[in-house]
């Protein structure tokens, strides 16, 4: 099978064994798997490593469609072929494309996990996402005004919810995904079933929609990886597997 491999050298396609599931995994043909900058940073102590931790794909024995965030501390799922935990596939929201559903689990479980885990978010109070037509942005955007919350541009807010980094605007609440700062409350997203479940209700409800900045053939991903280095893109960049 097709792999994009991270080596100390730089990325490279490559033909590899088709990897074999252990107790408590599946194996999954992927069909889209999205990339987040800076990720090729995290994998640096046991390379050669696979990128890209969201996917959407079929799982190869039931034929059913799912999607993911996928574990940091192993490969990654840029290539056709995916051992994935059984625990954190999610059916595929129906509305969505495979492109479009790889694009959703890592801003939108980071969205609901700032806003309404760390943030606790309440309907009718004010809050500020930075960043917002990044791949967290424009869903935490759309989720907080799902709740019920008013989203402005200015302070003071209940809530700040900092995707950018950078100075912060007011708010009596500061949660981030960027950088450690004083005062604020900083977490990692991680992988969750259930809250992607919830996700795909909403986008199926038409409460919800991931942006897809732009697509690539997995044999491009070195100019994908690019692309997702751009500031100002807006929404997720996507490996389009299946198509090419």
């Amino acid at each position: 099978m097709r792999a994009v491999r991270l080596h100390r050298e730089g990325l490279r396609v490559e033909e590899i064994e088709r990897p074999v599931p252990r107790a408590g995994d599946v194996l999954v043909r992927v069909h889209a798997a999205a990339i987040t900058r800076g990720e090729l940073d995290w994998p640096a102590g046991r390379l050669p490593a696979i990128p890209s931790y969201e996917l959407s794909g079929v799982v190869v024995e039931t034929g059913k469609e799912v999607y993911a965030l996928t574990p940091f501390d192993r490969d990654g799922v840029a290539a056709d072929y995916a051992v994935v935990p059984a625990a954190v596939l999610a059916p595929k929201p129906t509305r969505l494309s495979h492109v479009e559903a790889a694009a959703l689990p890592m801003g939108g479980l980071s969205a609901w996990q700032g806003l309404l885990v760390r943030g606790q978010l309440q309907p009718g109070e004010r809050v500020i996402v930075t960043g917002a037509s990044g791949g967290v942005g424009h869903l935490a955007i759309q989720l907080a005004r799902h709740m019920g919350a008013d989203v402005i541009d200015e302070g003071p807010a209940d809530l700040v919810f900092d995707t950018a980094g950078g100075a912060l605007p007011d708010g009596r609440r500061v949660v981030t995904i960027a950088e450690e700062v004083p005062g604020a409350t900083y977490f990692v997203v991680e992988p969750n079933r259930e809250q992607l479940v919830e996700l795909a209700r909403l986008v199926d409800a038409d409460e919800l929609r991931p942006a897809v900045d732009s697509t690539f053939p997995l044999a491009a991903a070195e100019e994908a990886f690019r692309r997702v280095g751009v500031r100002g893109k807006a929404g997720k960049v996507v490996l389009d597997v299946e198509g090419g």
